[in-house]
């Protein structure tokens, strides 16, 4: 995922801080990373000003492009709110419990965590990719 910023250190020293990403690389307009569990990796690349950051569903609904998925949900929003970083409130759909919060662009995120029957939690995505092993 590639993440516009205006300023590459102090997004940098920000994803390191509150996401604890791992740098792997820096170049001049960029820093890439991986987090601490899971195979994402981002990247951070210098924009001169601010970049559309969500898109627009149904009506005014406003949607994030990427989620984080945790397994304590109040523990993660937790975590943003000790650290001054504004989040939306927890919500619910279905089970599904979510919150956003923002980068130092602006830039914003989801967060969820899916209820274990839910196709989408990552023990049962987790299940389906093992099986694309042995089937491929």
């Amino acid at each position: 995922m590639f993440i516009p910023v205006t300023d590459i250190e102090k997004s940098t020293e920000w994803y390191v801080q509150f996401l604890r990403a791992k740098v792997i690389d820096r170049w001049e307009d960029g820093t890439g990373f991986y987090l601490p569990t899971g195979s994402t990796q981002l990247a951070l690349v210098k924009v001169e000003s601010p970049q559309p950051k969500e898109f627009t569903t149904t009506g005014d609904q406003k949607n994030s492009y990427f989620n984080f998925v945790v397994d304590n949900i109040e523990t993660a929003q937790q975590h943003f709110k000790d650290n001054g970083i504004v989040t939306s409130e927890i919500g619910d759909f279905d089970g599904m419990k979510f919150f956003d919060f923002f980068d130092l662009d602006g830039n914003p995120f989801s967060v969820v965590s899916e209820v274990t029957s839910s196709p989408y939690h990552s023990d049962n995505v987790r299940k389906m990719q093992e099986s694309d092993k042995i089937n491929n």
